[in-house]
């Protein structure tokens, strides 16, 4: 992924501190109450959820926009599968 601090965000959902599964578990949670096509920023702070979250977005169609990590925090940014 590549770092896109210019991607803008329908919403943001802060899982710091949480540990693996959780972070992906409450981004699915909070995608399934999105409109197909809209983006989701999630800070994280588990260095597991880099991998957790390629696999996630491989796995349910939703795709990973972005990786980035900034000190020990880790966002992703995630676009809802489906038309816009």
């Amino acid at each position: 992924m590549t770092a896109d601090a210019t991607t803008t965000t329908s919403a943001t959902l802060d899982v710091q501190g949480l540990s693996c599964p959780l972070p992906v578990l409450r981004a699915n949670k909070a995608l399934r109450g999105m409109a197909p096509g809209a983006t989701l920023a999630v800070l994280a702070t588990d260095p597991a959820a880099v991998k957790d979250f390629a696999a996630f977005s491989r796995e349910t169609g939703h795709e990973l926009l972005s990786s980035t990590a900034e000190g020990e925090v880790f966002r992703f940014v995630l676009r809802r599968r489906g038309a816009p």
